[in-house]
């Protein structure tokens, strides 16, 4: 069966329309250019619920100024055949106007918990990711959503925001899909040049580091030093280690599950990965 393709809310209606009543729908929500990271959402999704739901939207909310939402790459031919083969049942795919109207006013704030980490370095990021995927969960009224935790603060503040707001959707966090080498899959390593590549691997080196040791400040001390060691390559935006419902840093003491997550910039590329860790007196383990 072929996959459908709702351009609005009233093509997307109408699709819904026709699943029997009591069918379980899930959403994987998405900005396009799908990789195998993308691969794997929906086939989470797929084992979770009766039909399935991909949104393609490059939301115009979540780029901030000289961000590169104009050179976001756009990819709808082929990000439809992975759909199909994936066996999705309905591609959500509106126009910004069809999303937003010419009239938009309200907006989700994401907080002070918004403010911090991702957030510091892109301030309004998240009021604009939570601002599209709470349109999303009202249009498709998922039961569940698929989010990567390569965003794990987008993530962890979809969690707040539907346990904030009372919205009926389960939220589903699937692991991080990464290359052989450890680079963690987005959509924007494709603007890497192939010694660009090689830089970037410095991320996610980092993040091996800082989980074999123990206490929160070794860590981060073993993280920052493999990326000092790139520093001619990359141009580090933070690393941190934070509680994955708040994200504020852990103290010394702090035992449970952290999150340790860099962003840098690799030439004109922006990168973020993270990886969850559980802290205790048996030391870091990755979770």
């Amino acid at each position: 069966m072929d996959v459908t393709v709702a351009d609005d809310r009233i093509d997307l209606t109408k699709a819904r329309g026709e699943w029997a009543a009591g069918e379980r729908v899930a959403l994987v929500p998405t900005m396009g250019a799908l990789h195998e990271g993308h691969r794997s959402l929906m086939r989470e999704a797929r084992a979770r619920a009766d039909r399935v739901v991909v949104s393609i939207f490059v939301n115009p909310l979540q780029f901030g100024p000289g961000e590169d939402f104009s050179r976001y790459p756009r990819t709808f031919d082929a990000d439809l055949e992975v759909c199909r083969a994936e066996g999705v049942d309905v591609v959500f795919a509106p126009s910004a106007e069809a999303m937003y109207g010419p009239d938009r006013q309200v907006s989700v704030s994401s907080g002070a918990m918004g403010e911090v980490v991702e957030g510091a370095s892109r301030p309004g990021h998240f009021d604009g990711v939570l601002t599209v995927v709470l349109k999303l969960f009202n249009l498709v009224q998922p039961h569940v959503a698929v989010f990567g935790q390569k965003d794990a603060q987008q993530l962890a503040l979809i969690r707040r925001m539907v346990r904030d707001l009372d919205v009926p959707v389960e939220i589903v966090g699937a692991p991080t899909v990464r290359e052989p080498d450890g680079l963690a899959l987005s959509s924007r390593n494709r603007y890497l040049s192939d010694a660009e590549r090689g830089s970037a691997l410095a991320l996610s080196r980092s993040l091996r580091a800082g989980a074999a040791e123990s206490a929160p400040s070794r860590i981060l001390a073993a993280a920052q030093a493999v990326l000092d060691a790139a520093a001619s390559e990359i141009s580090l935006d933070y690393v941190v280690l934070v509680d994955p419902a708040t994200f504020t840093p852990v103290g010394e003491a702090y035992a449970g599950e952290a999150v340790l997550a860099v962003a840098a910039r690799v030439g004109s590329t922006r990168l973020i990965d993270n990886m969850v860790l559980t802290l205790g007196t048996s030391g870091a383990q990755t979770a």
